[in-house]
């Protein structure tokens, strides 16, 4: 298991001044392999000017981070080291771009990395944010006659696949009796899945915040379910392995200023939606909803962490969701 205290050590300051980045630095040789400037001769501190690359979805630590700007200052200051801030429509298209080596680190829900990993990705969790089952939901068309989950059987419902939503509609269904081939299953992105909803050509949508909080607010979509009671819905920071291991000073950095913009966006609801509402081209009175309804802080992957994804990885094993048996152990760094 992994119990990261996020405090640097010597070793590992001594071993970032060999940081070699993933991407071409400002001072690159052009040749396609990085150059970095570590220590120079007799012991001197020379310059690290390198690049990392973190992807990011609407809301979530990392998206908070990057309007803070805390980490790209503090990274700046004490490693000069810039940072590739990359938007994703959500995690999956996120652990895409993680399996193809176009970022180094980023954050999804519960379901990307499963999905991932059953496709090969070599990717490895670093940490996790506490549950917040209520910050996702199936919500339907404020006019639809669907009551409850059990009036989705033979219905439509759009969501993004392999997303923690794909796992949500699975428990709901299974509590209300339904099978998964008793409903018809779309897969759009967030964006693509608000427009299907708005037109009324699927009858419902699983979705997460803010998207599930945009919605209810500017469509008066009625919440059928949430996750409470059902799924944990947790937040996790992942990276490829490589980086996490080659560079663990980098990720403790990343967590600890996760932690302490944790700490501040839990106590500043109002100012932390103010501050995203012109990222996310989502209002203020929606991002505050969201808020509320999500917890806050950086915790350790541990046994019961992993034993919880491996019971998801196994139920879509079952359902032929991926297509093979994963091991989450496989993926935690030792």
């Amino acid at each position: 298991m992994v119990k990261r205290k996020f405090r640097p050590s010597a070793k590992r300051i001594a071993g970032l001044l060999l940081l070699v980045s993933l991407v071409l630095s400002a001072c690159g040789t052009g040749s396609g392999t990085p150059e970095v400037k570590g220590q120079g001769e007799g012991g001197s501190s020379g310059t690290a000017d390198a690049t990392i690359r973190i992807g990011y979805q609407k809301y979530g630590t990392i998206n908070i981070l990057k309007a803070k700007g805390t980490l790209d200052a503090r990274l700046a200051k004490e490693r000069n080291i810039k940072i590739e801030w990359t938007e994703f429509p959500g995690g999956p298209q996120l652990l895409e771009a993680l399996n193809v080596g176009s970022i180094d680190l980023g954050h999804t829900g519960e379901a990307p990395p499963i999905f991932a990993q059953a496709a090969g990705a070599p990717l490895v969790y670093l940490a996790h944010e506490p549950a917040s089952p209520k910050s996702e939901a199936i919500i339907v068309p404020k006019d639809s006659k669907i009551q409850s989950v059990a009036d989705l059987k033979g219905k439509t419902i759009v969501l993004n696949k392999g997303s923690n939503v794909h796992y949500l509609l699975v428990k709901l269904l299974e509590k209300n009796g339904i099978s998964y081939q008793d409903v018809t299953v779309k897969y759009l992105p967030p964006a693509d899945g608000r427009a299907a909803f708005e037109k009324g050509s699927v009858d419902a949508w699983v979705i997460w915040d803010p998207f599930l909080a945009a919605a209810e607010t500017a469509t008066g979509g009625k919440v059928l379910a949430n996750g409470d009671g059902l799924v944990s819905n947790h937040e996790f920071y992942l990276a490829t392995r490589e980086f996490a291991e080659k560079y663990p000073d980098l990720v403790d950095i990343v967590l600890e200023e996760a932690d302490k913009v944790d700490a501040w966006s839990k106590e500043h609801p109002q100012e932390l939606a103010e501050l995203l509402s012109p990222q996310l081209g989502i209002d203020v009175e929606s991002l505050v909803l969201a808020a509320g309804r999500r917890d806050y802080g950086i915790e350790p992957i541990d046994e019961e962490l992993v034993t919880a994804q491996q019971s998801i990885a196994d139920t879509f094993v079952k359902l032929e969701l991926i297509p093979r048996k994963i091991n989450i152990k496989e993926a935690i760094l030792k």
